[in-house]
């Protein structure tokens, strides 16, 4: 797959956020663009907003319930229009209640995964994905191992999120915070992405805060050119996993096509560029990359004051690894 920039795409900050949701609904319905959508419900333009806002804002799953239409118009819209282009498949909650980990279903029969994670204190996240499988391969990743699919539409990219926030909308909790590290790459579905961020973030439909969205990539650096070029207050996040190329090669072969001086050189322009901080996922895994001279060489790559580092703890795939031990992370 290439990873090539192309730079003439709009920004997300600049994109138009209900033409991209009624184009999407517009082409699933087998309609070329909203116009002729509109044409063919015989409304006018401010029945649209009325729509958009009540799925995308109020969280309506059923066209028959947006009370603000006439009944016949209800009738139609429920007959004509899919309000969601995911569709749950399965649903699993973890022991302690804290994740719920959602398989939607997509078009086609391909299935990605969502999960709600309940924090303390009333934080509440979505992690949606972006791809149906991942063609990164890294080598201690489920998804990677799987293999690609395709790349998900900024619709159903959406639509995951509206999902899950409809479940944290019936335990009485808000959707407050959410990140790009689902399934697949991010950067190889730049514009879908850039698109459903412009959908997440609009104020008159769902509504939440760039700087309450961060999206992780696996060092696509053309991805982070343009991403910092954007000029939008979304955080970014690195999966690194690794402070030397000969481990950060076997662990993620991305790595191979941008080391790691290429990947830093992209984010110390971003960090000079927005003056925001980046955050770096280190998964640490036993006798791999957890050893006092793994810790010396992070230190070492990522000196000054906007890099933050997450330890993540392992949670076993197919892969041969093993989590390390919690006091060998602590040290």
């Amino acid at each position: 797959m290439s990873t090539n920039a192309v730079v003439a795409k709009p920004a997300a900050g600049t994109r138009d956020a209900r033409a991209i949701w009624w184009n999407g609904r517009a082409r699933e319905g087998g309609y070329s663009d909203a116009a002729t959508l509109q044409a063919a419900l015989s409304v006018p333009a401010f029945r649209l907003a009325q729509i958009y806002r009540a799925v995308t804002k109020e969280l309506c799953t059923d066209a028959r319930h947006i009370t603000v239409l006439p009944l016949a118009l209800r009738e139609t819209v429920s007959s004509t229009l899919r309000l969601s282009s995911v569709a749950l498949a399965h649903e699993v909650t973890s022991g302690d209640g804290q994740t719920t980990k959602f398989l939607f279903e997509l078009t086609g029969g391909h299935r990605v995964e969502a999960v709600l994670m309940r924090h303390h204190g009333g934080r509440t996240t979505a992690c949606i994905s972006s791809q149906a499988g991942c063609a990164l391969r890294c080598d201690f990743c489920a998804t990677g191992q799987g293999g690609f699919t395709r790349n998900m539409t900024a619709l159903e990219i959406f639509d995951q999120a509206v999902a899950v926030a409809r479940r944290a909308r019936e335990e009485d909790r808000t959707l407050t915070n959410l990140v790009f590290m689902g399934m697949g790459e991010p950067f190889l579905n730049y514009d879908a992405v850039m698109d459903a961020i412009a959908l997440l973030n609009d104020p008159h439909g769902f509504n939440i805060g760039a700087r309450r969205m961060t999206i992780s990539t696996a060092g696509v650096v053309p991805g982070i050119e343009r991403f910092t070029a954007e000029g939008i207050q979304v955080n970014l996040a690195i999966s690194l996993h690794a402070a030397d190329d000969e481990l950060r090669t076997r662990l993620m072969p991305i790595n191979k096509k941008y080391p790691i001086a290429v990947l830093m050189k992209a984010v110390r322009d971003y960090v000079a560029t927005t003056k925001r901080k980046v955050f770096y996922e280190y998964l640490m895994l036993s006798g791999v990359n957890d050893r006092l001279d793994d810790a010396r060489r992070l230190a070492d790559l990522l000196g000054g004051p906007l890099h933050h580092v997450n330890l993540i703890p392992y949670n076993a795939t197919a892969a041969s690894y093993e989590r390390s031990q919690p006091l060998r992370i602590k040290r």
